[in-house]
Parts: C-alpha cells; sequence; structure tokens
C-alpha cells in the first residue's frame, strides 16, 4: 500500500565520512554505503541553493530536460507514480499531471534536506494532496510489487551505491506492462563537445557552484568526476535489458549531454 497523503518520513542522518581525508572527486568510483553516506552529506550541504545552482550551470535547461523526460510517461487514468531520488521534487512535479485527476505520486529521495526543499514547492502549487515525500533508498524501496504504473529518476541514477541492484528495485516494484523512465547526465557525441563539456564540468563549473553554494565538501569536484564513470548511453540500455527490461531505448537531448532512456517492465 502507498503511504498516507502529504506525509514526509525522516530517517536517521547518514553517518559523517570523512571527505576531507579523500578528494571529492574519487568518491565517484566508490560503491555501497561509503559512497552513500558521501554523497548525502555532500547534498544536505547545498539542499538550500541546489535549484538556484542547477539553473545557473545548465543555463535554465535543467527545467526543460524534466518537461521533456515527464512527457515520456504515458497518461494513466488514476495512475501511481514513483519518482525516486527525487531531490527538490521538480521531475514529480511534471509528472503529476501524467497520472490523471485522481492519480498519486510519490518523491522519494534518502536525502531529508533535499526533500524538505521539495516539500514547499508542492506545498506552494497546492499539490500536498497528490503529491507525498518519502525519504528511502532507491535499492531498497519498501513498496509492494507491482506497485507502480511509472517510475521515473532524473539525475539520480549515477549517485546510488549500487546501480544494478537500484535499477532491480525499481522494476520490482512497477506494475507489468509499467514503464521506466531516466533522466541522466551521459556521453555528448561530439568530440568537439566532449572536449568543451570536460573543460567546463572540471573547471568552470566547480568554480562557479562552489561560489554560489559557499560550499566546503567538494560537491562541486564530485558531480563531473560522477557523469565520467556512469555508463554510457548503450552501456546504461544492457544494464536494462539484463535485469529485464524490454522495449529500451533512449534519446539524446543537447548533443549527448543528457539522455532520456526508457524501458517497459
Amino acid at each position: 500500500m502507498l503511504p498516507p497523503i502529504s506525509m514526509l518520513f525522516m530517517g536517521e542522518s547518514v553517518t559523517d565520512h570523512p571527505l576531507r581525508e579523500s578528494p571529492a572527486s574519487t568518491i565517484s568510483t566508490w560503491s555501497g554505503s561509503a559512497r552513500e553516506q558521501a554523497v548525502q552529506r555532500m547534498f544536505t550541504s547545498i539542499a538550500g541553493v541546489y535549484d538556484l545552482n542547477n539553473t545557473l550551470l545548465s543555463f535554465g535547461l535543467h527545467y526543460r530536460w524534466k518537461k521533456m523526460t515527464a512527457a515520456d510517461v504515458p497518461c494513466v487514468k488514476d495512475g501511481t507514480a514513483l519518482d525516486v531520488g527525487a531531490g527538490t521534487a521538480d521531475l514529480a512535479l511534471f509528472v503529476e499531471s501524467r497520472m490523471g485527476a485522481h492519480g498519486r505520486v510519490i518523491a522519494s529521495d534518502l536525502n531529508h534536506a533535499m526533500l524538505a526543499e521539495g516539500l514547499k514547492k508542492i506545498d506552494e502549487k497546492g499539490l500536498s494532496g497528490k503529491i507525498t515525500c518519502l525519504q528511502a533508498n532507491a535499492e531498497h524501496l519498501g513498496f509492494d510489487d507491482n506497485t507502480f504504473d511509472a517510475v521515473t529518476t532524473g539525475f539520480c541514477m549515477r549517485n546510488v551505491g549500487n546501480l544494478a541492484q537500484a535499477i532491480v528495485e525499481i522494476r520490482r516494484v512497477m506494475k507489468p506492462g509499467g514503464t521506466f523512465v531516466c533522466l541522466e547526465f551521459s556521453r555528448p557525441i561530439f568530440g568537439w563537445l566532449r572536449a568543451l563539456y570536460d573543460w567546463y564540468s572540471f573547471k568552470l563549473l566547480p568554480w562557479i557552484g562552489t561560489r554560489v553554494a559557499r560550499d566546503t565538501t567538494g560537491v562541486y569536484e564530485y558531480l563531473p568526476a560522477s557523469i565520467r564513470t556512469f555508463p554510457d548511453q548503450e552501456r546504461l540500455c544492457q544494464i536494462l535489458r539484463d535485469v529485464g527490461f524490454r522495449e529500451v531505448s533512449y534519446r539524446n537531448l543537447t548533443g549527448g549531454i543528457v539522455a532520456i532512456h526508457r524501458a517497459v517492465k
């Protein structure tokens, strides 16, 4: 069963990880709880300026990318959707209209500070009766099998401790015939764009992000490193097929800087 509407579940905070003992960029090569704890600490530190920085660093494109991702979710009458790694709930807000007049969306994220920011936006839009914020781990979602008509993720999958386990868990909670739509940074398709994007990601992005967020955890060094170590478009397709998804496809946006993957259970 789905949890009560408009309830924010608060779990225990993660244990601080000694980030200063390791360069933040190396965290992208970690797995399991060490990566999870380090990532959560970093995102907690920037939750209040996360939306502002996303807008600045993507030149406003992240909203367009999220709208296009939501448009790939089939419209369902009285449907139920889950947005995994919802962060500040942008994608969950876009998906809400796809679930029909009496549909429901669960915006789940492991990070309480990010969800608290998302809950503010949900309340401001008067959608607290349709979108629930839930603190949950992508690798252990806690819902029954075959619960959701659709599952979405936006810029989440590269941050999980165990990617394959998270995708298995996502598929488990989906109804047969349900749709999974994943928005994630990927590999630019042109060599010149890859070179320009690397310069932007490893030089300009950390400089801008750190100054706006006044962050000391190194999150803006971690983020481009996590993109580089994440599977590219074709490799992610294969991972989705390996866990049992069918009709797997993707489309590149902005020259492959991001890609939307779509799959059916």
